[in-house]
């Protein structure tokens, strides 16, 4: 579907090689991934072999210079990737999000060029994936209150606490941890560490056994003693909280995609549905009622994919994107949990079973209103920006 021009100063037409490369992601997502869907979320096993194919069409550094062995893309192909992973299982697509959005591009922007050589190009191929560490068990929303400490002793900090709700904490070998360095100085006292797997004292705890979203595993990162080389910091001490809240930033677009996919998902296989199935001799699609849902549905879809590629593009165009990411995030999640939720009650009975899709939409699309900052917390930044002075 090719989207409308309707602002001169944005330009949402795809041209030739975006349209390329959503053809060959949809192509993908329809062979590789969508007769696996059920598998990877019953078993809850990430589909590592999967990634690594994404990884060789270039999926996973989709943000990095080729110098780095990235696609030198920008956020508009970004959205368009993890949109259409999206659409077939959103579990995929947020692995896919969370890799490039989080851990990688950490390291892609805030870090130095000898980090970048050294991390990078495992990390765009997918040879190695990325983990990202930022929540704690006692701190969600409030991202300042995280309490694992990084203590310098010679040329190493040493690292204790424990991360929460980690994608890809088991599977990680690259791992991009924010530490207390200096607690007297509340959030300028947080610092970014690279953490690689089989570092002493590196730790995964817990596997969670989730609602939705089951193929991308979520875990905790453990630090006890944890001895990283000073050279691992990224960038300079205290800038940790920062170079996060810009890294969220970015990452709030990746989430809006995967919603408009999610909710796109859910519509056409509601329309498909809705014309195979017959009621009361005729099929459901005829329904004023039906059709009801399924206006609402494609409107808010298309509204959401507007809000979410404005701010892809300003990202690109190096605008700030503080408050147009946020009402991205905030819109589009919540329309999947809408298009969900409409989705399944078309589907009626069959929509409470798992031999339709739309049963795994619904459970994944919570996560959507929560993850990379809540549906409130996006509130408080749109509200903020509207009274500021």
């Amino acid at each position: 579907m090719q989207e409308t021009n309707i602002d001169s100063n944005l330009l949402l037409e795809f041209d030739e090689n975006q349209l390329s490369i959503k053809n060959t992601i949809r192509e993908f997502a329809e062979k590789k991934i969508k007769p696996r869907i059920m598998e990877f979320d019953e078993s809850q096993i990430f589909p590592l072999e999967l990634m690594k194919q994404l990884g060789k069409l270039g999926f996973l550094g989709i943000l990095v210079p080729e110098e780095f062995g990235g696609s030198n893309l920008g956020y508009v192909e970004y959205a368009i990737v993890v949109e259409e992973i999206a659409r077939i299982d959103p579990s995929i697509a947020l692995s896919v999000a969370a890799h490039n959005g989080l851990c990688t591009n950490h390291i892609n922007v805030f870090a130095n060029s000898d980090q970048k050589k050294k991390y990078l190009i495992d990390l765009a191929s997918g040879n190695k994936i990325g983990a990202w560490g930022l929540t704690e068990p006692a701190s969600g929303s409030d991202s300042s209150g995280l309490q694992t400490t990084a203590v310098k002793e010679g040329n190493y900090y040493y690292l204790n606490g424990t991360k929460n709700f980690i994608t890809h904490g088991n599977v990680a070998e690259t791992a991009v941890v924010m530490a207390i360095t200096d607690k007297t100085k509340g959030k300028k006292g947080i610092s970014a560490f690279i953490v690689e797997k089989g570092t002493d004292g590196f730790h995964t705890g817990k596997k969670e056994n989730k609602l939705g979203m089951r193929a991308s595993e979520t875990t905790q990162l453990i630090f006890d003693n944890c001895k990283v080389p000073e050279e691992n910091m990224i960038g300079n001490v205290g800038e940790g909280f920062y170079q996060a809240m810009k890294i969220l930033e970015g990452g709030r677009i990746s989430i809006a995609a995967l919603s408009a996919g999610l909710a796109q998902g859910c519509l056409e296989n509601s329309i498909s549905y809705s014309k195979e199935r017959k009621q009361f001799g005729t099929s459901i699609s005829k329904f004023q009622a039906t059709q009801f849902k399924l206006a609402d549905m494609a409107t808010e879809i298309e509204a959401a994919r507007l809000l979410t590629y404005k701010a892809a593009k300003m990202k690109d165009d190096n605008k700030d994107i503080h408050d147009i990411a946020a009402k991205a995030k905030l819109f589009a999640s919540e329309v999947a949990v809408r298009a969900a939720n409409e989705a399944v009650q078309i589907f009626g009975g069959y929509g409470f079973t798992k031999d339709y899709p739309v049963e795994k939409f619904y459970r994944d699309a919570k996560l959507l209103t929560i993850g990379e900052g809540t549906s409130e917390v996006q509130r408080i930044v749109i509200a903020r920006n509207l009274l500021k002075d």
